[in-house]
């Protein structure tokens, strides 16, 4: 008897995490997409080597970053489907989300300062915690975009 009330504790607290972890997602979405409307008017631009660089009165350096971390969830998803092989979606929704809130961030102090555009973006991601050696830990992505505001 107390092994089926482990089994459904179990069961209960982890479609619990996944419905509340999808609405917490969905909400994230939401207020990403508010927000990248938001800023259209300001182009993110990757110029290159062989290209003219646009005259501008000021620039300076902008830096968005985001550490957001892997649920209980999305890590048990994953290791079902590291079972078998294939694309890992669950990480896809994170690494997407990252990269979109991290950018955001940098476009809006960009946008504080005045800036008109924001040249040569650049993105980089990093693990911190997860498993390593014997830490057991969930783990967080974090990205970091940067570029040059200019006005």
């Amino acid at each position: 008897m107390d092994i089926v009330f482990q089994i459904s504790l179990f069961l209960f607290l982890l479609i619990l995490g996944y419905a509340i972890g999808s609405y917490l997602e969905k909400q994230h979405y939401k207020s990403i997409q508010q927000r990248e409307h938001e800023t259209l008017h300001v182009p993110v631009i990757t110029i290159g080597v062989k290209q003219a660089m646009p005259n501008a009165e000021q620039a300076q350096l902008f830096v968005g970053t985001v550490v957001i971390s892997i649920d209980y969830f999305k890590r048990f998803s994953a290791a079902l489907r590291n079972l078998v092989g294939g694309r890992i979606t669950v990480y896809e929704t994170l690494l997407d989300r990252g990269r979109r809130e991290a950018l955001l961030r940098m476009k809006t102090d960009a946008i504080e300062w005045g800036a008109d555009k924001v040249m040569n973006v650049r993105i980089e991601t990093a693990t911190i915690g997860g498993r390593s050696g014997d830490n057991n830990s969930l783990g967080s992505i974090e990205v970091i975009a940067y570029g040059t505001g200019i006005k």
